[in-house]
């Protein structure tokens, strides 16, 4: 039954995070400037270290369209460009996307699409404030925003005090 829901929540997902990909490339000119010499080749992200308990994903390949934008990829396909990310603990993944953090990766394949793709990355951001202002209007977006803000830095906060107590106990393991 996991596997029948994960059929259909999966791609209705991908779906989705292809709309807001391209929402905050499309809303940023230098971003799609920089991916439309790009048209047509593809870009895969592969999670290694899954744990098995979790649902496999579906397959992460997105081919640049004419537009400068992303489209994703059903099938498998060859990827112009393949990164790869450690993914055995899901959790502390999703806590540094979160709190803005990039974590490790492993990249092979174009390397001038490498350094577009790492061009978006460290610069490409999304105004949510602007999204928010749009949908509640000015007050209600900035309340939320406020709000959105301040978790972010506390997560960041104990991101970072998390980082320094597994330090600390690696230092303490390695002295003994």
């Amino acid at each position: 039954m996991l596997q029948n829901l994960n059929a259909l929540l999966a791609p209705a997902l991908m779906d989705r995070l292809v709309l807001v990909v391209n929402h905050v490339m499309a809303a940023e000119p230098q971003a799609v400037a920089r991916m439309l010499p790009h048209q047509g080749r593809v870009l895969r992200l592969d999670l290694m270290q899954l744990p098995r308990l979790l649902p496999a994903p579906p397959v992460l390949a997105f081919r640049i369209t004419p537009a400068g934008l992303v489209e994703w990829c059903r099938e498998p396909v060859d990827a112009d460009l393949q990164v790869r990310l450690d993914a055995a603990n899901p959790a502390a993944l999703a806590l540094q996307a979160l709190t803005g953090q990039m974590p490790p990766v492993v990249i092979e394949g174009d390397a001038n699409l490498a350094a577009d793709v790492d061009w978006l990355l460290k610069n490409l951001r999304w105004d949510v404030a602007d999204d928010l202002q749009r949908l509640f209007g000015p007050t209600v977006a900035h309340e939320l925003h406020r709000l959105g803000t301040s978790l972010a830095q506390a997560l960041r906060k104990a991101m970072h005090s998390a980082r320094q107590g597994a330090d600390l106990a690696a230092n303490r393991m390695r002295n003994r």
